[in-house]
């Protein structure tokens, strides 16, 4: 049997993609392996398209946190060990009987068809080599579990997503598969629902992690004939908690599609990692090992889209705003004056032009020198 090859893209050699993770290996130096881009970065990566360093720092696998202490500027964020160990005990408990107090929390959430019965509930095993074994394994459990008629969990499959033209192994919690052969993204935090209720932000959060790992899906159900008249992938996660203050687990939906759209959106606008990689400085290199100044002029050659947001989202956000601060770009201190601003870009040129006489019909020049004139009247001397 002939086997048919899929036709290259217009434009992309037939050898480019192993071009291309030569050169990433080469970037991240040698011996070193590849980060792993998960489902969180992705959200965040998402929120800030327009930095080109952080697309392809995060599409080479390169370790920013070791980046940033090579640099003199360590990350002072991460994840303390006691909620670590506390997440992983809560998701042991959610799934202690093989996925069947999940399917009973989905189904209480969404009310349709008679409730499972025990010993209903099918595990597929998903065990396999590498991320790319684990990811064919995963394509074909979903495939068989969607045709079976029955439920089935899957506990952390790997799906993949491709970023900016490089490839994303994402790993979610679990996903649901419903007898009708649909497809149900779930995600379990350790943080409560209170009353039913969960912190907004955290909520957030959780659905633009899971707004990534639905696009996955949708990228793997594609390529899966006779979808259910619905669709194959849910557009409702399933959110599992702690109730209140115990540790018994509760759920709630998530409904994705506004944040799908969003970070659908925002992937589609990444530079693609290659086009970024290509424009670098011969020599160029981000491994940890090298010395300072080379690792520092290697950044540099980087765009960078520094925003207070990426503080909580970025190893290299202390690296970014010294250099932003340096530099006086205005986009240190925030989206919102950014953008009140208009064409003007550094703070040298804010407090020319709130010192100017000249007129002028920018709305950004009048607000600034009127701002000025009440700053110097309230502090009781003249505005020059």
């Amino acid at each position: 049997m002939l086997r048919k090859t899929r036709p290259t893209s217009p434009g992309r050699p037939p050898g480019a993609p192993t071009a291309l993770r030569q050169r990433l290996a080469e970037l991240r130096g040698p011996g070193v392996t590849p980060r792993p881009l998960d489902a969180r970065a992705l959200a965040a990566l998402a929120a800030n398209p327009g930095c080109r360093r952080r697309a392809l720092l995060d599409g080479a696998g390169i370790d920013k946190g070791a980046l940033a202490r090579a640099l003199g500027s360590p990350a002072a964020f991460g994840q303390s060990q006691f909620a670590f160990a506390r997440g992983n005990a809560f998701e042991a408990r959610v799934k202690a009987d093989g996925g069947a107090e999940l399917v009973r929390l989905l189904h209480r959430e969404l009310g349709e068809g008679p409730p499972p019965e025990p010993g209903s509930v099918d595990a597929p095993d998903l065990t396999a080599t590498g991320p790319e074994g684990r990811t064919a394994r995963t394509a074909l459990a979903l495939r068989e579990a969607s045709a079976a008629g029955r439920w089935a969990v899957l506990d952390h499959p790997m799906l993949a997503l491709a970023v900016a033209g490089a490839p994303a192994h994402l790993e979610p919690d679990a996903v649901v598969v419903h007898p009708d052969g649909s497809w149900t993204v779930v995600e379990i935090k350790s943080f409560a629902l209170i009353d039913g209720a969960a912190d907004a932000a955290k909520a957030g959060a959780a659905a633009r992690q899971a707004a990534v790992y639905l696009l996955a899906l949708e990228a793997l159900a594609e390529r899966l004939p006779e979808p259910p008249p619905g669709g194959r992938v849910r557009h409702r996660a399933l959110l599992v908690c702690p109730k209140d203050f115990s540790n018994l687990p509760t759920a709630a939906l998530l409904d994705l599609r506004k944040q799908r759209a969003t970070t659908r959106r925002q992937l589609d606008r990444l530079t693609r990692v290659e086009e970024i990689a290509t424009a670098l400085p011969a020599g160029a290199g981000f491994d940890p090992a090298r010395p300072a100044a080379e690792l520092t002029a290697a950044v540099e050659a980087v765009d960078a889209a520094y925003a207070p947001e990426c503080l909580a989202s970025c190893e290299l956000a202390f690296h970014c705003r010294a250099r932003a601060r340096e530099a006086g770009d205005v986009r240190h201190l925030g989206r919102a004056v950014r953008s009140e601003l208009g064409g003007l870009t550094t703070v040298d040129e804010v407090l020319a032009a709130s010192r100017g006489a000249a007129e002028t019909d920018d709305p950004a020049v009048t607000a600034l020198r009127r701002a000025a004139a009440l700053r110097a009247e309230a502090l009781g001397a003249p505005c020059r």
